[in-house]
């Protein structure tokens, strides 16, 4: 690994992986539809083939290879080949406050803890080469150049700055220029925007029209309309940032009364924000569990609020209620703290509890769709009021947990992770009983 945290294009390493595996595999799945035989490819490539499909959970014999799948686990492999070169320190390194910056350290620092996308950032050449931009992708440089110095092996700086990236950042969203209070999650939600626009493997703005097949059974029928629409979402954007972070969330079901027709409605979401009940008892600490119901509970229209039904043209009385579709791997939890009253912004100091692992989102999602658990590994919390405010971030490490209060770096215990300063939880899949298609 060189001084900025990339590994060198030139190493025997890396050339022999691509110059085997990317200049011949990916090269012959671009040019070849679904379904065809790879009959160029020599015998290694052909043995690689077969192992990327019995890795991905397919069947070896008359399957499929997508490029989408080939490509991925490509790149999958990369990782793995340059794993053992990638070596990190402990992590427990501080960001300089450059300016009312905590909220930008606090979100780095639990994205800085999301392994797989360090591990991606880290290894710049798997992003240089993913991207189908010609443009230099100069955010996402700059974004690993700071995740670098966090995880230096060598231990010689205790504090990174991260000046450069936050310019950078600031030039290509005017919105956080200034010196005032910014929001953490608005912030993350404008970040992972524009690293996956850099990164972006798809070109196409305008995805091609799927015919969708109306099947007898409805469960069957919102299952594969949730597929094409994911798939449609997918030719236009299709990203590590994707694999990571996005969800698809079927924000309505509506069941027309007259005609019997469904009308369902699916939408890609980065980050779920969570309405917070209010306390009916003074001190009672609500459970995430109430804030997840609140925010999937079913709701009753009436007619005047019903949207007109597709099929007949007529309001109806319907019920409609959000649900999971598809789950992503790293789930980000936002407890809406601030609300909007008359004349004011208020913030919430409700104490909210939630589970450090095995957080079941089943309830949440399709019909029988079983257990999908996920274990805390990050915490972003707010302290103070609206206008004087501060961020930190908790986040998970190999002895437990460190708390990361800008420049410094300290322990902390799981007992007090559990306040009223949770602000946005970070959670990663750790087992879906379901089929991510």
């Amino acid at each position: 690994m060189n001084q900025n945290g990339s590994f060198d294009p030139q190493s025997q390493n890396y050339c022999r992986f691509k110059e085997r595996f990317i200049g011949e595999v990916v090269l012959h799945a671009e040019a070849t539809m679904p379904g065809a035989e790879f009959t160029a490819m020599d015998n290694s490539c052909q043995a690689l083939c077969h192992t990327l499909v019995m890795q991905n959970g397919l069947q070896p014999e008359n399957t499929d290879i997508s490029q989408s799948v080939l490509y991925t686990s490509i790149m999958g492999l990369l990782l793995v080949t340059d794993e053992k070169e990638l070596q990190l320190g402990s992590g427990q390194v501080g960001l300089r406050n450059v300016g009312n910056t905590c909220f930008l350290n606090a979100i780095v620092q639990c994205l800085s803890h999301t392994r797989s996308l360090r591990d991606y950032c880290l290894l710049k050449v798997v992003y240089l080469q993913d991207k189908h931009s010609n443009q230099e992708p100069v955010l996402m440089n700059e974004f690993s150049n700071v995740l670098a110095g966090l995880w230096d092996c060598d231990g010689g700086e205790t504090t990174v700055n991260p000046g450069k990236f936050y310019h950078i950042f600031k030039e290509a969203v005017p919105y956080f220029s200034g010196y005032s209070q910014q929001d953490a999650q608005e912030f993350l939600r404008f970040l992972l925007d524009r690293l996956h626009t850099e990164i972006n493997r798809q070109t196409s703005k305008h995805p091609a029209v799927i015919e969708m097949k109306e099947p007898t059974c409805t469960r069957f029928r919102i299952s594969e309309e949730a597929f094409a629409m994911w798939q449609r979402h997918l030719d236009r954007d299709d990203s590590k940032i994707v694999d990571l972070f996005s969800g698809q969330l079927q924000l309505s079901s509506l069941h027309c009364s007259v005609c019997s027709h469904y009308s369902n409605t699916f939408d890609v979401f980065c980050d779920l924000s969570l309405p917070i009940p209010k306390k009916s008892n003074y001190g009672r600490i609500v459970t995430l569990r109430e804030c997840l119901d609140l925010f999937s509970q079913e709701e009753n229209l009436d007619k005047e609020k019903t949207p007109m039904c597709e099929r007949c043209n007529r309001h109806t009385k319907s019920t409609k209620r959000l649900t999971i579709q598809r789950f992503p791997r790293i789930l980000v939890l936002h407890l809406n703290r601030f609300t909007m009253s008359r004349y004011s912004i208020c913030k919430s100091t409700v104490s909210v509890s939630f589970p450090l692992t095995g957080l079941d989102m089943g309830p949440f999602g399709p019909v029988d769709c079983g257990p999908v658990l996920y274990d805390l590994y990050a915490v972003c919390n707010h302290s103070g009021t609206v206008n004087m405010g501060h961020y930190m971030a908790a986040c998970r490490v190999e002895e437990g947990w460190c708390n990361y209060n800008d420049s410094c770096v300290s322990t902390i215990s799981e007992e007090k992770l559990q306040s009223n300063q949770a602000y946005v939880l970070f959670y990663e899949l750790k087992s879906c009983s379901i089929s991510r298609k």
